[in-house]
C-alpha cells in the first residue's frame, strides 16, 4: 500500500470521527459517554464526553471513575493506540498542521514517556485531587481551540470573564499550533494523557503490528514513522499510534489475535 493511499484513508476516517463526535444532535445521549479520542466536552458541537475531562471530574469529587476506566481498558485491550492514529480529532488537527510545507524537525522520544506520565500523574490526577479543580482541562490546547475560543465568539457575555488564565491558554495554543507545523504530533508524543493510558496496552492488545520474517532492518520504517519509532526493533512500542505509515516498506503488517 502506498503512503499516499494510507494518508488518504486515515484522513477519511479522521474526518468521519471528527464529524461524529461533533455532531450536535447526538449530544443529549452521547454527553454522558466518554469515547477514547481527544475532543473537548465543552465544544459547542461536542456529542460525547472527553475521557480525560471525565476522569478529572470524578477525581475532583474523590470518586472512582469505574465506567470511564472500563471504557479505556476495553478500548486499549482491543486496539491499543489505534484510536490515536486513525480516529482522534485532535490528532487529525496535528496531522493537517504538519502538512504545511515548511522545514521539519525530527525529535527522538528519549524523554517522551517520562513527560507524558508526569503530566498524567501530576496534572490530571494529583493536582485536581488536592485543589478540587480540573487543571489539565483549564490549560488544554484542545479545550481552548474547540471550546474556549468558540464559546467566547458565540456568547458575548463571557468576554467580560477573560483574564490572565485565558491569556495563558491562548499562549499554550499558539505554542501547540507552531510546534505542530514543524514537529509531527507533538501533543500526542509529549503531552496527551489519553495516549499515555492507551499506550499501556500496545504490547498486549488483540490488534497489534508485527514484522515479516523477510525484514532486513533497513530502518525505512523509522523514516516514514510520524512519531520517530524504530518499528523494526519494537513494533509494539508504547509510542506507536498505529497509523500504518510504516507499512510502505512492505515488511510490517497488522494482526489480530
Amino acid at each position: 500500500m502506498k503512503k499516499k493511499s494510507i494518508f488518504k484513508k486515515r484522513s477519511l476516517w479522521q474526518t468521519i470521527t471528527l464529524l461524529i463526535v461533533n455532531s450536535f444532535f447526538l449530544a443529549p445521549w452521547g454527553k454522558h459517554i466518554p469515547v477514547p479520542v481527544f475532543n473537548c466536552y465543552s465544544c459547542p458541537l461536542a456529542s460525547f464526553a472527553c475521557p480525560i475531562g471525565t476522569l478529572q471530574h470524578f477525581i475532583v469529587l474523590h470518586q472512582f471513575p469505574f465506567f470511564t476506566l472500563g471504557i479505556l481498558f476495553l478500548s486499549g485491550l482491543l486496539l491499543g493506540r489505534y484510536f490515536c492514529g486513525w480516529l482522534c480529532p485532535f490528532g487529525f488537527i496535528q496531522d493537517l498542521l504538519y502538512k504545511i510545507p515548511l522545514r521539519k524537525i525530527r525529535i527522538e522520544n528519549r524523554f517522551a514517556t517520562f513527560i507524558r506520565w508526569s503530566i498524567l500523574i501530576i496534572l490530571v490526577i494529583l493536582i485536581p485531587y488536592f485543589t478540587l479543580e480540573p487543571w489539565f482541562c483549564k490549560l488544554c490546547p484542545a479545550g481552548t481551540l474547540e471550546a474556549g475560543i468558540p464559546q467566547i465568539l458565540i456568547r458575548p457575555p463571557l468576554r467580560s470573564l477573560i483574564g490572565f488564565l485565558f491569556a495563558i491558554k491562548i499562549l499554550l495554543l499558539i505554542l501547540f499550533i507552531v510546534s505542530s507545523i514543524f514537529i509531527s504530533r507533538p501533543f500526542c508524543r509529549f503531552v496527551c494523557p489519553l495516549g499515555t493510558i492507551l499506550s499501556v496496552f500496545n504490547k498486549i492488545s488483540f490488534y497489534h503490528l508485527e514484522l515479516k520474517p523477510t525484514c532486513l532492518s533497513c530502518s525505512l520504517c523509522k523514516i516514514k514513522c510520524p512519531v520517530n519509532i524504530e518499528v523494526n526493533k519494537d513494533p509494539s512500542s508504547p509510542h506507536c499510534i498505529r497509523c500504518h505509515e510504516c507499512f510502505t516498506c512492505g515488511q510490517v503488517e497488522w494482526k489480530i489475535e
